[in-house]
Formats: structure tokens, C-alpha cells, sequence
């Protein structure tokens, strides 16, 4: 399976953003308020600057305490992102993920975010795909019978 199928089977494909000159209380609000674990940063609303995500806000509370929450984003953020391709394949984007150890991961098409994917997303669609070849298979083995 392809990042494109697991972009068009996901329930909301809104790309939830923040400008780098927010305050870190307001991304904290917005990952409470969406139930999200991570915020793309763009200055323009196209390219990604960052990601602010929890880890990295619980990382500088444990460092500097609550004074962070009236930092800018970009102070926190992490601002060398890993993207992907509609084109790559899950298992690819699994693997960048599982040895990044992050959660998210946006789309990049044409040096534009299109989308950004959890690694919930991307177990999800792995497991459609085993679950429909294994279907397959047993079908196959059934009528060769």
C-alpha cells in the first residue's frame, strides 16, 4: 500500500498548523483541543518549518520548567522534519518512523505538505493490507482444493 491510499482512507486529512511565532500555551491548548499528539509548523501554510509535539514540549517543561509555555514555538520545535512521498509504501514509512522514533510524519508533494499521517495511520492501513491478502490466500488455497 502506497502513502496516497493511507491519506484518502483516513477519516480527516485537515493539516492542523501553527506559525513559529505562537506561543507554546496556545499549541498546548490546540493539541488538547484537537486530541492530537503534534502540530505542523509553517510560516506559510505550504512548506514545513517544524513540528512541535508533545515529547518536545515535555522535554523543556522537565528542562526549564513552566516558563516554557511562553516561548515561541520555534524555540521548542523540532525543526529538522522527515517527510515522505504519496508514492512511498507504508512499510517504508513504518520503518523511517519506528528508527526516528516519531509519531508523525507530513506529506510532501511537489515541495508542498498535502498531508500528515500518524503512525496510527499507517499500522492501520498495514494491517487492511495483511488482512486482505491473507483473505486472499486462504480463498486461493480453499478452491485449489
Amino acid at each position: 500500500m502506497i502513502i496516497r491510499n493511507v491519506v484518502d482512507s483516513k477519516a480527516n486529512s485537515q493539516i492542523i498548523s501553527m506559525k513559529p511565532s505562537d506561543l507554546v500555551r496556545s499549541a498546548v491548548e490546540l493539541l488538547a483541543e484537537k486530541r492530537i499528539g503534534a502540530v505542523i509548523i509553517t510560516g506559510d501554510g505550504a512548506t514545513v518549518d517544524g513540528i512541535l509535539s508533545e515529547r518536545d514540549i515535555v522535554r523543556a517543561l522537565a528542562s526549564r520548567g513552566a516558563s516554557c509555555l511562553d516561548s515561541q514555538i520555534q524555540d521548542l520545535m523540532t525543526a529538522v522534519v522527515v517527510g515522505c512521498k504519496p508514492e512511498d509504501t507504508a512499510l517504508s514509512v513504518l520503518e523511517k518512523m519506528t528508527e526516528g522514533r516519531f509519531r508523525h510524519m507530513p506529506v510532501i508533494e511537489d515541495n508542498r505538505m498535502v498531508a500528515v499521517i500518524s503512525i496510527g495511520d499507517v499500522v492501520k492501513a498495514r494491517i487492511t493490507e495483511i488482512q486482505a491478502e491473507n483473505m486472499a490466500l486462504t480463498e486461493m488455497i480453499s478452491n485449489s482444493w
